[in-house]
């Protein structure tokens, strides 16, 4: 085996979204990448892509985790984080709504690198103990010469479990990208997220955000003011991403979930205002 194909065989993602599937299947098709999602706990999801990535995405998977995650709560109330691996290290990152999304890093032999913020953000965002949560974490950026860089993402998915998480069988921090499809393919429960089509996904989004604890903001005045909202950001970010000097996909990508979700909130509120109608 080459040593790049070593490098793809040991990266790996993990998307894990604080709101069970039903919720976060909208969002993830609008990605319009093929991803498989499964229950992780009460009120947790996972996701994990259900192909390799392209050959840029493979030697980064930091980015195409930070641009996924950012993307998937960008027009959402529910946080997610993201975690990947390679050859040269592991990390996190977490990301909520319009709010920053921030990383944090450990070097392959388990030293961090990473922002304190990106650990006070984690416990923020996703409800956990500031005192007895706060100590895991200090651990976990504490020197440690028996934890490599994966082990320090298995020890952040361990402080997550007080919080509900738990994985399926398989899907390990450290695992190849192709033992975590497998181990998903094998999850109970799991199932594909593919891109269904505009008509389909208007259906799903909006149903499943009419069940949630948004529901009043799908009809009406509210809903018609959030959608310009999301259409004004999304052309926003779309923007700064192709006038940027450097390609900014998680902008583009991020605005364009926006355009859509503004897109079809204002499309559902027009045709609930009409009424259904009927054969």
């Amino acid at each position: 085996m080459s040593a790049t194909d070593h490098s793809r065989a040991a990266a790996g993602a993990l998307l894990l979204c604080r709101a069970d599937p039903d919720r976060v299947r909208p969002s993830a098709q609008l990605l319009r990448e093929p991803l498989l999602v499964a229950p992780a706990g009460g009120g947790w999801s996972v996701l994990v892509p259900a192909e390799e990535p392209g050959p840029g995405a493979a030697e980064n998977p930091a980015a195409l985790t930070a641009e996924w995650t950012h993307a998937l709560t960008v027009a959402e109330s529910w946080p997610a984080v993201g975690l990947w691996w390679d050859e040269e290290g592991a990390g996190f990152v977490v990301a909520a709504g319009f709010r920053r999304t921030l990383g944090y890093t450990w070097l392959a032999d388990g030293s961090p690198l990473g922002d304190e913020g990106a650990l006070t953000a984690l416990r923020a965002r996703l409800g956990l103990d500031p005192v007895l949560d706060a100590a895991a974490f200090d651990r976990l950026t504490a020197p440690d010469s028996d934890a490599d860089a994966a082990a320090r993402v298995r020890g952040l998915v361990a402080v997550l479990a007080r919080a509900g998480l738990h994985l399926p069988q398989g899907l390990v921090p450290g695992a190849s990208a192709r033992t975590l499809r497998a181990a998903m393919e094998a999850a109970p429960s799991a199932e594909a997220v593919e891109w269904p089509g505009w008509r389909a996904a208007m259906r799903d989004g909006l149903d499943a955000t009419e069940r949630g604890p948004l529901g009043t903001w799908v009809r009406g005045p509210r809903a018609r003011a959030l959608g310009t909202a999301e259409l004004l950001a999304g052309a926003v970010l779309l923007s700064r991403a192709r006038r940027a000097e450097r390609p900014r996909r998680g902008w583009a990508l991020a605005g364009a979930v926006l355009l859509a979700d503004g897109a079809l909130t204002i499309a559902y509120d027009a045709w609930r205002r009409r009424g259904p109608r009927t054969r």
